[in-house]
């Protein structure tokens, strides 16, 4: 379970003002963190500070955030030649410098002495080997990576990098930071590309082999990989804008830790010795040669995302958040090869492979579920991490705020269905995996939906909802975030709900031209009566978090910068009591509530009653006798 209890960051430095070092500083600002920036000298601060201040003044323009938000990011941003003070005293330390192994060895080398012994070190590399940077280092546990993506102020990705030393805690810290910073973190092991690199800048090269191999055009093969991963640019206009070199030295890296199928290609070389942009918009797009491109750019992103998940170095879940957060594509690999079905995605990644005999291997997972006639490769959006006797179950797709989609509704009904027979559990915490409940149902998805796939979605979302309810531990919805339309429904069949500072809940239905169908305008009802319910429902209202509790569907509000711990504390409490005992009072109250008052207090007493013949009623009472604490074993 990721432990919010870890230190929390407050204060960066960030060493290296440029294109990078200038981003990373300005999304901590902009999170409400202090940050210090360091850079060589004053020429290079300048640099950053302007390159920060335009930024800025485009999001004002842009009307993205006000002049006086504006002033109050640069009012938290320092910039310093000192070393030393920039480090010293800081929670996070980023190093931002270029990608040049030993100029970032040296300055680690330099800080080593000057950071405090608990603060975090973090370095911002998209190629080289953590693990390696932190040989020296001496706390090599408080190492690790941060790869944003570019631009840094902007672009919602981070790649969160263990080394071999890294600690879980630190990696936890990192994870719960970059969620703070408004920004989507995928965990990945320290190998060559990571996770995202691994496939994209072997696309970039590939693109140019097509080219270089008379496959078809510049113009061809740009639309191609426009419609294919539904992304705004194509490969070369992606070379132009984000720099060939950086294209060309990236896939010399990859070259050399996996070898021929990775070598830059000639023409990809060319353009990069002759320093001049790619013109894709000279030729006219061939229909005819497109089929070809798009079976060669599947056959390569099937191939490696599949080794690189068997390797162990992403999960497929963070693959696929990768390709949509970070380079803003429409569909990831998983979801794609899902699209195109296991069978015909292995054959694609084995033509590819024929052209690299012994040096692109294909995923022997890949070719097991295929064997077995699987179509889709099943990706969670529901996470189970159990905390003791506390389970947390974690809505997990923050790249759209944890909208409901129908596998996501499916998955939750079978992960609660599952956790049923789960021993040793006393209670639930469900919340998102982000900073976020769930802002709603998958707009996307209900858009295509015929009248009878609605009343069966609607349907979908209740059982799930149902489930939830009749679960026989107490289960708290942690509220951070939305939890508006689907998202609220599902929290309201939760016991109660802990609410955030600053959440937002609603049922906002009606302004999309359908009303709640999961059973949330029952369930609300039940617990704040008809007119408030109706006015919520009938207006679409949001409403704060403080106002939620004083309407009486929020139990209590808690700040936000603590409500993981908050949630945590709460539900270790209660699975600290009898097991037994609160079970059976979950279901007095639930049924009593819907029957006449002389069902309910009979239905009370014979419960209670029933509780005297357990041995949870033994121990409790001997222990409160003997002034200790209780035992409980549920029995």
């Amino acid at each position: 379970m990721t432990d919010s209890r870890s230190r929390r960051l407050a204060s960066v430095a960030v060493l290296g003002g440029g294109n990078m070092g200038s981003g990373i500083a300005q999304a901590c600002a902009q999170a409400g963190l202090g940050v210090r920036v360091r850079d060589v000298d004053a020429a290079a601060i300048d640099r950053g500070r302007g390159l920060m201040e335009k930024m800025l003044a485009g999001a004002v323009e842009r009307r993205k955030m006000s002049a006086a938000q504006r002033d109050a990011v640069l009012g938290r941003v320092t910039f310093s030649t000192d070393l030393d003070a920039t480090v010293r005293g800081a929670d996070l330390v980023i190093e931002a410098v270029f990608e040049d192994e030993a100029v970032k060895r040296e300055l680690f080398e330099a800080i080593a002495p000057l950071v405090d012994p608990d603060a975090i070190v973090a370095t911002n590399t998209s190629s080289l080997s953590v693990s390696r940077l932190a040989e020296g280092f001496p706390r090599p546990e408080r190492f690790a990576g941060l790869h944003f993506f570019y631009p840094a102020a902007i672009n919602k990705l981070v790649e969160v990098i263990a080394g071999r030393s890294t600690d879980p805690a630190t990696l936890d810290a990192l994870e719960r930071l970059v969620y703070r910073l408004r920004k989507i973190p995928i965990s990945t092991a320290d190998a060559a590309g990571f996770c995202v690199n691994r496939f994209f800048v072997p696309y970039l090269n590939e693109a140019a082999r097509l080219a270089e191999e008379g496959v078809a055009n510049l113009a061809t093969i740009e639309e191609v990989g426009r419609e294919l991963f539904g992304a705004t640019l194509g490969p070369f206009e992606l070379m132009n804008v984000t720099g060939i070199p950086i294209a060309f030295h990236a896939e010399t890296s990859l070259f050399h830790a996996f070898g021929p199928a990775y070598a830059p290609s000639k023409r990809l070389e060319e353009q990069f010795r002759a320093g001049r942009p790619w013109d894709w918009k000279s030729a006219e797009v061939d229909p005819g040669r497109k089929a070809a491109v798009r079976s060669r750019f599947l056959g390569l992103t099937i191939g490696i995302a599949t080794r690189l998940v068997e390797e162990g170095v992403a999960s497929p879940e963070a693959t696929d958040r990768g390709a949509i957060v970070g380079l803003r594509r429409r569909w990831g690999p998983f979801a794609q090869l899902s699209e195109v079905g296991l069978s015909e995605g292995l054959g694609l990644a084995e033509a590819y492979a024929r052209a690299w005999p012994g040096n692109f291997p294909v995923s022997a997972q890949l070719r097991e579920r295929a064997a077995r006639g699987e179509r889709r490769w099943p990706l969670r959006l529901v996470r189970v991490e159990q905390d003791g006797p506390v389970a947390w179950v974690l809505l997990d797709r923050p790249e759209v705020l944890n909208s409901l989609n129908s596998e996501l509704l499916g998955q939750l009904d079978a992960t609660f269905r599952e956790l049923e027979g789960a021993p040793g559990i006393r209670a639930v915490v469900l919340a998102g995996s982000s900073p976020v409940f769930a802002a709603g149902a998958d707009i996307e998805e209900m858009r295509g939906k015929s009248h009878a796939e609605g009343v069966e979605f609607g349907f979908l979302g209740q059982r799930a909802a149902e489930r939830i309810e009749r679960f026989p531990a107490p289960v708290v919805a942690l509220v951070e975030g939305y939890a508006l339309g689907g998202g609220l429904e599902i929290a309201l069949a939760a016991d109660f709900i802990l609410a955030a500072e600053g959440a937002v809940l609603g049922l906002p239905e009606v302004g999309l031209g359908i009303h709640p169908g999961m059973g949330g305008a029952t369930r609300l009802t039940r617990l704040i009566g008809r007119a408030r319910t109706k006015m919520l429902v009938f207006t679409g209202a949001r409403v704060g978090a403080e106002e939620a509790y004083r309407l009486g569907f929020v139990a209590r509000v808690v700040p936000a910068e603590s409500a993981r711990d908050e949630a945590r504390t709460l539900a270790e409490t209660i699975a600290a009591n009898a097991p037994l005992a609160v079970r059976w009072v979950k279901q007095v109250i639930d049924r009593g509530a819907d029957a006449s008052t002389a069902t309910a207090l009979h239905l009370e007493a014979e419960s209670a009653g029933h509780t005297f013949a357990t041995s949870d009623r033994t121990e409790g009472m001997t222990a409160f006798h003997e002034r200790r604490k209780p035992r409980f074993e549920g029995k």
